[in-house]
């Protein structure tokens, strides 16, 4: 079946401003936000208007381009100075999305390297922005067809599993976990995807079956505790799931309930793929044990809508990632092809240092 050509852009460059999909009113609102300040997309990273690794990356290179828009001084010195404060501003909006902080030193890179005017510098700033913007999409599409070159060869139409939301929405567009799935489904390769509901924000649940039904894709919802269970039914083929930081080792960070899903895909003897971009690898940290894990509000566990779920006296820990260890991992899927974990630090990526200091 040929898939729909039903197309989804979380982030856009549109009238002097940024667009952005209000992922926390999806399923039942499409809408946009418009973003002209680099307060405000601080604000949108922060509260998930925009959320995905990849796609943050991008939100906070045009956040980075609007801080600079807003700076009034054409003395290059002092333009540095205060676009290094939007950069922390926007750095402190998600520990765990290591593509967050590679962008931003890209923009830094950028700025410090530009010679002319302030003028000059915020030009290539949103020069940059754009490129980051499109080479984001172009790298979701090269995992999606390395995806497919590596999963299983029979049966023919495979049913896989995939965790949280890992598409367009979390990415420029086609996605990285979910453009495996399409381009599964492209070439005729797909039956059915199964997505975990992934609690506690139902990302899977609200936004994976979002996407899928905008393109015609079969998918099924299940809890996240039926994972384990569709498995021994002989149900999954396969699990794609995407990364918010990948360690030099190979371990992984993805939502929190990763972990399990790789654990029971282990116990019975199905391929676990994590699908990436190499931006998301963080070559600076040697193993998953030094990734920073964020910890969200409680509300998110105790209450939906207006119903209180809890009572009164209840402690509450909502870690938002959890870490899923290189040897359950089958490989890291990235635009260049389908890594090993374990040969993740000596493929001699060249990555811009996420903690790069131009003073």
């Amino acid at each position: 079946m040929t898939p729909s050509t039903n197309q989804v852009y979380p982030v856009i460059w549109h009238n002097d401003s940024v667009s952005l999909i209000d992922q926390t009113r999806l399923p039942n609102e499409y809408t946009f936000v418009e973003i002209h300040r680099s307060e405000d997309m601080a604000r949108a990273i922060k509260t998930m208007i925009v959320r995905g690794a990849p796609a943050i990356g991008v939100a906070a290179a045009y956040g980075m381009y609007l801080g600079a828009r807003e700076i009034e001084t054409s003395d290059r010195t002092e333009f540095l100075q205060h676009l290094d404060k939007v950069a922390q501003l926007l750095r402190s909006t998600r520990p765990t999305a290591v593509n967050l902080f590679w962008a931003i030193s890209r923009m830094i890179k950028a700025a410090y390297e530009t010679l002319g005017t302030v003028e000059d510098i915020k030009e290539t700033l949103f020069q940059t922005a754009q490129a980051i913007n499109i080479e984001d999409l172009q790298t979701c599409q090269a995992i999606g067809d390395h995806g497919l070159a590596v999963l299983p060869n029979t049966p023919e139409k495979l049913r896989l599993l995939t965790h949280c939301n890992a598409g367009a929405l979390a990415t420029a567009g086609y996605g990285t976990a979910l453009g495996v799935v399409r381009s599964a489904w492209r070439e005729g390769r797909l039956e059915r995807l199964f997505a975990d509901e992934t609690r506690p924000r139902l990302q899977g649940a609200k936004l994976t079956t979002w996407e899928c039904v905008q393109e015609g894709i079969p998918v099924t919802l299940i809890t996240d505790n039926m994972a384990a269970h569709c498995m021994k039914q002989g149900l999954i083929h396969a699990v794609v799931v995407g990364a918010d930081r990948i360690a030099a080792n190979g371990d992984t960070a993805n939502k929190i309930g990763t972990y399990s899903v790789a654990i029971a895909a282990k116990a019975h003897n199905i391929p676990f793929f994590v699908a990436a971009p190499l931006s998301t690898v963080d070559f600076e940290l040697a193993d998953g044990s030094q990734i920073p894990i964020e910890e969200r509000e409680p509300t998110e566990i105790y209450q939906v809508g207006d119903t209180i779920l809890t009572p009164e006296g209840v402690n509450f820990y909502n870690p938002a990632f959890d870490v899923t260890p290189a040897e359950l991992i089958t490989a890291i899927i990235t635009e260049n092809g389908a890594i090993a974990p374990d040969k993740l630090a000596k493929s001699q990526v060249k990555q811009l240092p996420i903690a790069l200091n131009p003073n």
